[in-house]
């Protein structure tokens, strides 16, 4: 795996302010990073980006899923006072949006700055100013322009339904750390651009036909519930999950056995860790309790498919992310040799 390249990528596409509902202009940029290469790609009804690539021999079809949507906030209501009341998009881990700059996206397409703060944020007024609980009650977005009551905010443009984006504030560190908001699962989307370019550059032709899908909903549990009739397994590329009774860490690739949502496929998440053993990958198999995937959702939209999750490892999941480049070069290494190795 180029490293640079898949840098390249990830900083690029964090960049883009993508909340679950409000996609369309990652996918369009992966689009038109994908057409550059020479892929035939087309967008579903709902704006999923599939890519299309035609294999050798008569095998069966294969698809591989990571989802462009982030976590983000939506505008409810505006205050008396020309504050924001949000609600979330996804499920952010609101302790860690305390403090976090915003930008606000009208339907005009005006976008303001702002800061996300507690209704108690300042300990020289408040008491409970660290005490408090952090809620969508007990929060809300200070806009940086010149507003004293609801009227002025109105007169900005900004209406309920309006998006909220959170800065990702991404860092590479000369470590190899990535840290970001969003990794989850944008660093899986920058493996697929990586992996797609190499197979390009070095002329390899898959064994079957697949299909590279960026999904726009995988936050809110239906990004890759319709997939392409022809697929008969789909591995889901995303996060892995770090912390209490689970062994991955952030310089692994995790193999997922099962999440909220059952086991996955006893098979394909054998042959997974077959791989990697085979390339002698760092590796962990876990089991994530409170997580749902692309998978997931193909399997719940009737799709009549084997499914398996992988990807690299990544602490502090919905709060300020961090993975490091030896777990993305595992899962990059394991996503390509299942999808060449058949």
């Amino acid at each position: 795996m180029n490293e640079q390249i898949l840098a390249d990528y990830a900083q690029q596409l964090l960049g883009i302010d993508s909340p679950t509902g409000f996609t369309q202009h990652a996918i369009a940029w992966i689009e038109e990073q994908v057409q550059a290469l020479g892929y035939t790609c087309y967008r579903n009804a709902k704006g999923n980006l599939i890519v299309e690539i035609e294999g050798l021999a008569d095998q069966p079809v294969v698809a591989v899923s990571a989802h462009t949507d982030t976590l983000g906030l939506m505008v409810r209501a505006i205050k008396k006072d020309g504050k924001l009341a949000f609600t979330r998009l996804g499920g952010p881990c609101l302790p860690t949006l305390d403090g976090e700059y915003c930008r606000i996206i009208t339907r005009q397409g005006k976008v303001y700055t702002g800061t996300i703060l507690s209704t108690a944020p300042a300990v020289h007024v408040y008491k409970e100013a660290s005490s408090q609980e952090r809620s969508e009650e007990t929060m809300e977005v200070r806009i940086d322009e010149l507003v004293r009551n609801e009227e002025d905010v109105r007169q900005l443009g900004i209406q309920a339904g309006d998006i909220i984006a959170i800065d990702p504030k991404t860092t590479i560190t000369p470590s190899g750390f990535i840290k970001s908001r969003f990794l989850d699962d944008k660093i899986s989307a920058a493996i697929f651009l990586t992996l797609l370019k190499a197979l390009k550059d070095e002329n390899v032709t898959l064994p079957q036909k697949t299909y590279f899908l960026f999904s726009t909903y995988e936050e809110v549990g239906h990004g890759a519930s319709w997939i392409p009739g022809d697929v008969t397994e789909l591995l889901a590329v995303d996060m892995g999950c770090i912390g209490t009774d689970l062994s991955c860490t952030e310089t692994d690739v995790s193999i997922c056995a099962k999440d909220s949502g059952g086991p996955y496929d006893y098979q394909m998440t054998s042959r997974l860790i077959e791989l990697a053993q085979a390339h002698q990958l760092p590796y962990a198999v876990d089991i994530y309790p409170f997580y749902g995937s692309d998978c997931g959702a193909a399997l719940k939209g009737g799709n009549d498919i084997r499914g398996a999750l992988i990807g690299p490892g990544v602490h502090a999941s919905h709060g300020m992310e961090r993975t490091h480049m030896q777990g993305v070069s595992a899962a990059y290494t394991l996503l390509a040799a299942y999808l060449i190795e058949k």
